[in-house]
């Protein structure tokens, strides 16, 4: 988990009654020097980082304490995005959305780069979407490939509502597959996060914007580059009761446990006046259970 620009250890044990406590910080990045990391993407035990002051990005294993730094074909963007996959013959690769937005504005994806790790080189791929996925929203690994959530291209000052979907980029075609349905259509600003379970299942999040703020998640039956099923509802929760609002836009990240039918959603309290932002995991479950944990002040907002 990745708490103020660290990524550190928690273990979780929904049983006990302090379910979840930090072991420690993974070691450094950079032969003993403390880098500041701003996001991390996941791929089956190998993370990819990239720092605080946009200047670099790194492949980590932290279980070996391995580290690839990976030079850009130009310069690295504030807003680029990325995903870690890999091909039907294990070799690693990284795709980059290279966006030249700037705050306030909204963001031009200009081209999409994949990055192997073989040739140790950056090529340019020919893609031109008819789909948009907001800065937000990250991908998430399911065997070497990477899915997002995302919507049909928005036609500015009108047009109709967008239509949202599951996608798939394949990393052995290089290529991105046709979009996938998800079990339920968001309105505008409601909350939407996607989470692995076991290898290769997905679950899908979506909380109401409006009250009474109600969330709900599936589990995949099955999930592939061309193809997706649901299972039926995993859990369903009106949140206004319990926080009296909605977890943020932005999706924080969530995970949950199939055999306790519960979840652990991980968000930001923002606080009021001179009071600070804290780190918080909501823990909940059917027949009204809830838990929130407070993991500390937060320095990331």
């Amino acid at each position: 988990m990745m708490l103020d620009f660290r990524v550190s250890l928690f273990s979780l044990n929904l049983l006990n009654p302090n379910p979840i406590e930090r072991l420690g910080q993974l070691v450094s990045l950079d032969g003993g020097a403390q880098v500041d990391i701003s996001n991390i993407f996941h791929c089956e035990g190998f993370l990819l980082c990239t720092t605080k002051d946009i200047s670099r990005v790194v492949v980590w294993n932290p279980c070996v304490g391995q580290t690839i730094w990976i030079k850009p074909r130009n310069s690295f963007n504030k807003w680029d995005r990325y995903a870690l996959g890999y091909d039907v013959m294990k070799n690693h690769k990284v795709l980059r959305f290279v966006d030249d937005g700037e705050y306030g504005r909204r963001h031009l994806l200009c081209e999409f780069e994949i990055y192997s790790f073989e040739s140790d080189s950056w090529e340019v791929l020919d893609v031109n979407p008819d789909w948009e996925i907001d800065f937000v929203h990250r991908g998430l690994s399911i065997d070497g490939n990477s899915y997002w959530f995302a919507r049909d291209k928005v036609v500015p000052y009108g047009g109709q509502d967008p239509s949202y979907f599951l996608l798939c980029f394949d990393f052995t075609t290089e290529r991105f597959r046709p979009p996938l349905p998800l079990p339920f259509q968001p309105y505008f600003g409601d909350t939407v996060a996607l989470s692995s379970v076991g290898d290769n299942q997905i679950a899908v999040l979506c909380q109401r914007s409006s009250s009474p703020y109600t969330l709900k998640i599936w589990i995949s039956s099955k999930v592939e580059p061309n193809a997706v099923s649901w299972n039926k509802l995993f859990l369903k929760v009106d949140m206004k009761p319990l926080t009296g609002n909605s977890f943020s836009y932005s999706g924080g990240s969530f995970f949950v446990d199939e055999e306790k039918k519960m979840a652990v959603v991980l968000d930001k309290n923002i606080g009021g006046g001179f009071d600070p932002t804290r780190n918080i995991a909501y823990i909940i479950g059917k027949e009204g259970y809830f838990k929130k944990v407070d993991l500390g002040e937060s320095r990331h907002l």
